[in-house]
C-alpha cells in the first residue's frame, strides 16, 4: 500500500493541462486534459469514467490525454480537485 501511495502523490503533483478546442469540420468543441501522468491504462479508464459521469458528457481516451465533448474545462478542473490533483 506504500508504493501505492507513492505512486497517488507523483502522479496528483504532475502538470496537467486543460484546453478547449475546435475540432472537424463542423467545429464542435472539445476540451482536452493532458499531463496526468497516470501510466496505467486502467486507472486512465476508471478516472475517464468517473469524469464522464460527473460532467455529464461524452469523452474517450487518446493515448494517455482524456478528451471530453463539449466545453468542459470548469467542471473538469473541479472534479480533478474532488480526486485530489493539484496542478491544474
Amino acid at each position: 500500500s506504500e508504493e501505492t501511495a507513492k505512486a497517488d502523490t507523483v502522479y496528483k503533483r504532475s502538470k496537467i493541462n486543460i484546453f478547449k478546442q475546435k475540432k472537424g469540420k463542423k467545429g464542435k468543441t472539445i476540451t482536452l486534459i493532458k499531463g496526468l501522468g497516470i501510466e496505467d491504462e486502467v486507472q486512465l479508464k476508471e478516472l475517464l469514467k468517473k469524469i464522464k459521469v460527473f460532467s455529464g458528457t461524452g469523452g474517450t481516451l487518446i493515448g494517455k490525454n482524456i478528451q471530453l465533448q463539449g466545453d468542459m474545462a470548469t467542471k473538469a478542473i473541479e472534479f480533478l480537485r474532488k480526486e485530489g490533483f493539484q496542478n491544474l
